[in-house]
């Protein structure tokens, strides 16, 4: 049974499936949106809302974990992204349902940030 499940497994490991969803993570933060599957868009929505967050305090603790999280990118999520949402209290991503992948019928979405 599938009780108290909460992560998506995306047929992968645990640690390709990490490296997955940095690098959604990491073509977020240079694009600003991305085209995904559904499935994907609602895993990386929480992961990149939490960085956002941290990413608005601006302290040296908060740095090193975005950090340590997305790398190089971080430093654009520090002083482009995170100024823009000083204000907001949460809800920095949206989530855009599109038609089935024709391919394989993969429900996709596009998640993009808040102007």
């Amino acid at each position: 049974m599938k009780h108290h499940s909460k992560i998506r497994k995306l047929g992968r490991t645990r640690n390709v499936r990490k490296a997955l969803i940095r690098s959604l993570a990491e073509a977020l933060v240079i694009s600003g949106k991305i085209k995904t599957t559904e499935a994907k868009a609602k895993e990386l929505r929480p992961f990149i809302e939490k960085l956002v967050t941290k990413a608005k305090k601006g302290d040296l603790a908060s740095t090193r974990a975005i950090n340590s999280k997305l790398g190089e990118v971080s430093g654009k999520l520090i002083k482009e992204i995170a100024p823009r949402y000083a204000t907001r209290a949460g809800g920095y991503t949206r989530i855009i349902k599109m038609s089935a992948r024709p391919g394989d019928g993969s429900p996709m979405a596009i998640i993009e940030f808040v102007s």
